[in-house]
């Protein structure tokens, strides 16, 4: 097949396996404790190219090489410029999402890579078997350097963790209904008071709303706009149990409570946006007989102020 690899399957000792595969971990080792000084002098996006490219010459030139200090210093610069980019994109990953779900989104990242690997692994394997392990290397290149193109369209942005700040914990509402962690349903409705002019600019900055009560929990949301009252908007959203919604309360990042603060912050008539928290179907929180003893003071959630939901 002519590729340097046959010839060492036939001819080298499983020494020099070692010693490739020893480059290709010390570039990576060497790529990890570099990402930061080049984070001081570079962007995300700028590593990324870089070392895509570097990672591209490096298969390059294994395909190629003939030597055997070459090939070490190819396979080094190939592990810098992977470890470079798996890097780059796990800060990427973990710095923007809020800190209950860090968890999740690097677990999703790890799980993908993974499956790259074994997919990748399966699928070159496929090419060099039917063409040659050189031939399936230097397509591999190709393909590699063509991703930067996607840079192009698709820019990575900085990812900073300013808007996953943790905010402060809100306390659990007071209730005058005997309710457990699994009561449910749980009907959260938050009334609004906005002037007509701002009516549009309101509609849009709810839409980022739902999308931050969607994330942390919440379905079914709605927006509604009193026909009767144009003034009057009703937010409307749903918690299967009374822990999902207590657990909600506390999801909210920094940023988020800034979205809520800025849709509150249309409100008029110098009354705090008024907030509903409803059993839905409530079950066994009243009375089935006259005799039987209630196990609520009262049969719905007092209306609360405003201050999260």
């Amino acid at each position: 097949m002519g590729s340097r690899f046959d010839a060492y399957s036939h001819h080298a000792e499983a020494g020099i396996f070692g010693i490739l595969l020893g480059s290709y971990g010390l570039g990576a080792v060497t790529g990890a404790f570099s990402v930061s000084r080049l984070k001081q002098k570079l962007s995300s996006e700028a590593i990324l190219r870089l070392a895509t490219i570097a990672l591209s010459v490096a298969t390059c030139t294994i395909a190629f090489s003939r030597n055997d200090i070459l090939t070490c210093l190819a396979l080094a610069t190939a592990g810098g410029g992977w470890m470079l980019v798996i890097t780059t994109l796990n800060i990427a990953v973990q710095l923007p999402v809020p800190r209950w779900v860090t968890g999740r989104a690097l677990a999703t990242f790890q799980a993908s890579v993974a499956g790259g690997i074994a997919i990748g692994s399966w699928g070159w394997g496929a090419v060099a078997d039917i063409l040659d392990v050189q031939t399936a290397l230097l397509i591999s290149a190709g393909g590699i350097v063509a991703s930067v193109l996607f840079g192009l369209r698709w820019k990575m942005h900085e990812a900073r963790s300013d808007g996953a700040r943790e905010s402060p914990d809100l306390p659990d509402p007071d209730v005058k209904l005997a309710v457990t962690h699994r009561s449910g349903p749980v009907v959260v409705e938050l009334e609004y008071r906005v002037a007509l002019d701002d009516a549009r600019s309101f509609y849009r900055i709810m839409q980022e709303v739902q999308l931050s009560r969607q994330r942390n929990g919440a379905y079914a949301w709605s927006i509604a706009r009193d026909l009767a009252d144009p003034e009057l908007w009703v937010e409307r959203f749903h918690f299967p149990t009374w822990i999902d919604f207590l657990r909600m309360r506390n999801r909210p990042t920094a940023g988020e409570r800034q979205l809520e603060d800025r849709a509150g912050a249309f409100q008029i008539g110098g009354e705090p946006v008024r907030i509903r928290r409803m059993l839905e179907r409530p079950f066994g929180s009243v009375r089935w007989q006259a005799e039987a003893r209630d196990r609520g003071l009262q049969g719905t959630f007092m209306p609360g102020p405003g201050g999260g939901a």
